[in-house]
């Protein structure tokens, strides 16, 4: 499976957090083959991964090690990012954590932390590139969710909770900088099978009573989400602002 070639990612500054595993990794790897210029940031070592995606793809990506909970540390990346490619024109907030837990087990520093990752940082790194791209005439972002709390999914609430204020942020930053040519889009995955998950998550119980919500009955893999991603990030899209893609299998739908 090949993506379309869209010109306008070609030479594109792009920032994506978690960009060295998992979906990131694909992410990564799709817009390398855009040409455009990467930058990501991920906790882990991410060096071995640097290099193979050179030799494929014959681009390389800028490593930028950052926990994406220090807020001053990832806008400094973004700031490094910039001075590399050039403004970031394309920014991609895709890390997460979804660890389960229960409410009635949640505590303060809990709470704290999983907001941290999956809302905090996504509104940090929003603002740390705005005026770059402002300054460039324009850019996209596009901010990950997922499908869990639109299906109203038990067993990690804080991070729902989260998911549902990504999507609400996402609208508000489209109205607010669409004057700017700023877009900001929300992309929803399904239940994504990447290695982490198939370790932790994905027993076979849990993902036979998923497969049959699925209308398209095949699991998705993180290849699935790289194609609906640069659509978001290119010009094929450009009219398309505070908008909420899903890309699931048809679990849940909108209207």
């Amino acid at each position: 499976m090949s993506d379309p070639v869209y010109p306008d990612l070609n030479g594109a500054s792009v920032f994506i957090t978690g960009g060295g595993s998992g979906i990131g990794a694909l992410l990564t790897e799709g817009f390398l083959r855009q040409g455009a210029k990467v930058a990501f940031v991920q906790r882990s070592d991410a060096f071995d991964f640097v290099t193979r995606m050179e030799a494929e793809t014959g681009n390389r990506p800028l490593f930028l090690p950052c926990d994406i909970t220090d807020i001053a540390r990832l806008k400094s990346c973004i700031a490094e990012a910039s001075e590399a490619h050039g403004p970031v024109t394309v920014l991609v907030n895709n890390a997460a954590n979804d660890k389960r837990h229960k409410t009635e087990e949640v505590t303060e520093e809990f709470w704290d932390w999983s907001q941290a990752i999956n809302l905090k940082a996504y509104f940090f790194a929003c603002q740390a590139v705005v005026q770059g791209m402002r300054n460039a005439g324009g850019g996209a972002i596009v901010n990950f969710s997922s499908v869990s709390y639109m299906m109203g999914n038990a067993g990690y609430p804080s991070y729902t909770s989260a998911n549902g204020g990504i999507t609400a942020m996402t609208r508000s930053l489209a109205r607010e900088f669409g004057p700017d040519k700023i877009r900001a889009n929300a992309l929803l995955p399904g239940w994504v099978l990447t290695d982490k998950q198939l370790e932790l998550w994905a027993s076979p119980e849990d993902l036979a009573a998923h497969m049959d919500k699925q209308c398209l009955k095949e699991h998705l893999a993180p290849r699935d989400i790289v194609g609906g991603t640069l659509f978001l990030a290119s010009d094929a899209s450009r009219m398309m602002t505070g908008q909420v893609m899903v890309i699931d299998g048809g679990v849940v739908f909108s209207g």
